[in-house]
């Protein structure tokens, strides 16, 4: 079942239930202020019978039998002029006896209807007026029973000389109350018909941008297409706001999707160029290279050299799936001074002709995984040499900043166009590769390096003029790091650098 349908069922639903819950109110309304009328009409007689009696000055016998003194001496309509009325009237002693009753009851089944009981008759004579509605097959009165009194001229006290007995007929009353029930009935169901209609309406009008917007997200599904965008509604309300995010979701995907492709070729590449390589060299010594000391020497360490390049780049990748997973990293005290030496000696045989030298070398010791450190390090380091040309100098230091460990690598190198610096941290993102010297890899080092210092609580800064070189700092908290609550500003890395950037 689609969400419009239970939608509009459940819509009809909710209407159903305050339509009935509204038309119940409205029948008891009615039906109280027809019963109500009712009630005030027999009430009316019995205090005109009442007063009729007591200007009358009879006895109760006399009142209700003799109609040539009640003509005379009453104002009000006798027993037996209510025979054009509505009301049905009787009157009992208190004996229980019927003294008088009006002509339009007669002998039939209203008479056997009115009879009273011996409870009820027992209540009137303690003075308790009744309301009640009595049924007999299919007819049914609605009768007030009242007690009659008397002031007694002697005692000057009231007295009880009987009970009267005022009904009418509820027929009128039961087919008025018939008439609006059926009304309601019929109308509820043309409402909630209408309802229905307008709510399937209303909800095909609100849910087509959705579906617009779905058939367009299958459409670019389908075509593969994740450069299509989805049209934005005009109105400022939730399907805009809706579109909104899933064209910023498109583009997010396409941006994924297009650093995927491109990491697989660029992976691909950097993969089949050492195993071509070892290839090569597996048949140069097929070929009898290894009854040649020299030739196999230089052969194998052709080989030794693609298999560390294989390594590293495998380990790029395993470190940065880590990272993704939220593997936590060690925290063991760290000699970094000792550190930048190791790396300065690692860094040697790949520089070539571009120097390598050692800066300002502070003892500084901070709560870290040494093995990452020295690794986003040493990315640092390859960086440096690969993208400065020969005869440039590349300088490793280690300073204090303000609480922080700051491990620099500064370099004379090409430097970093404008456009790329503020991407050079993203995964996969590399410059222009005609600028590196020595090749590129797969675009990880920056990425690795911002995830390590990162996972440290530290930040990483880089400092870049086209033409100059390049400064790139890791600030890492020191292990006994003093709670000031300052950040070191990136213009402190290179004061002479035009554009200083942080990846954090």
């Amino acid at each position: 079942m689609s969400i419009r349908t239970r939608l509009t069922i459940s819509y009809v639903g909710f209407f159903a239930i305050a339509l009935l819950a509204l038309h119940i109110g409205l029948y008891l309304i009615v039906r109280s202020v027809l019963l109500n009328s009712v009630d005030n009409e027999l009430r009316l007689g019995v205090e005109v019978l009442r007063r009729s009696f007591a200007e009358s000055n009879q006895t109760p016998y006399g009142f209700f039998r003799d109609d040539q003194l009640r003509a005379i001496l009453l104002r009000q309509p006798p027993v037996r002029d209510f025979e054009a009325t509505s009301l049905y009237v009787q009157f009992f002693d208190t004996d229980g006896d019927l003294v008088g009753r009006s002509p339009n009851i007669g002998d039939g089944d209203l008479a056997a209807a009115l009879a009273l009981d011996e409870q009820r008759f027992a209540r009137a004579l303690d003075g308790v007026e009744q309301i009640t509605t009595v049924e007999r097959g299919n007819l049914r009165v609605r009768e007030l029973i009242a007690p009659l009194r008397f002031l007694n001229p002697v005692t000057r006290r009231e007295e009880i000389v009987g009970v009267l007995q005022v009904a009418r007929s509820m027929a009128e009353t039961q087919h008025a109350l018939q008439l609006l029930l059926y009304a309601l009935t019929f109308g509820g169901v043309i409402v909630l018909l209408a309802a229905a209609r307008g709510g399937a309406w209303l909800t095909r009008a609100a849910f087509r941008p959705i579906d617009e917007i779905a058939q367009t997200a299958q459409s670019i599904v389908r075509a593969e297409d994740l450069s299509r965008r989805i049209p934005v509604p005009p109105a400022a309300d939730e399907l805009q706001r809706l579109t909104v995010t899933v064209n910023d979701l498109l583009a997010r995907l396409e941006e994924l999707f297009n650093h995927q492709r491109r990491f697989i070729a660029d992976v691909s590449h950097e993969l089949r160029t050492p195993l071509t390589a070892m290839q090569g060299n597996l048949e140069v010594l097929a070929r009898g290279a290894a009854r040649d000391p020299q030739l196999l020497n230089e052969s194998l360490d052709d080989m030794r050299r693609e298999v560390s390049r294989l390594i590293r780049m495998v380990n790029d990748l395993l470190l940065l799936a880590r990272s993704d997973a939220g593997i936590q990293i060690r925290r063991e005290p760290v000699e970094l001074d000792t550190l930048l030496l190791e790396t300065h000696r690692e860094l040697r045989p790949l520089a070539g002709q571009v120097q390598l030298r050692i800066g300002e070398e502070d003892q500084v010791v901070v709560l870290g995984d040494r093995d990452r450190i020295k690794q986003a390090l040493l990315n640092l380091g390859v960086n440096a040499i690969q993208h400065t040309p020969p005869g440039g100098i590349v300088t490793l230091s280690l300073s204090i900043r303000d609480g922080y460990a700051a491990l620099s690598v500064a370099d004379t190198g090409y430097g970093i166009a404008q456009q790329d610096l503020p991407h050079i941290f993203e995964r996969f993102y590399r410059a222009d590769r005609s600028r590196c010297h020595n090749g590129a890899g797969a675009g990880l080092g920056l990425s690795i390096v911002r995830s390590v210092v990162e996972a440290h609580g530290g930040q990483v800064l880089v400092a870049s003029e086209p033409g100059k070189g390049s400064v790139f700092t890791m600030l890492l908290p020191l292990a006994a790091q003093p709670d000031n609550g300052e950040s070191p500003e990136a213009d402190q890395v290179l004061d002479h650098a035009p554009h200083t950037i942080s990846a954090q």
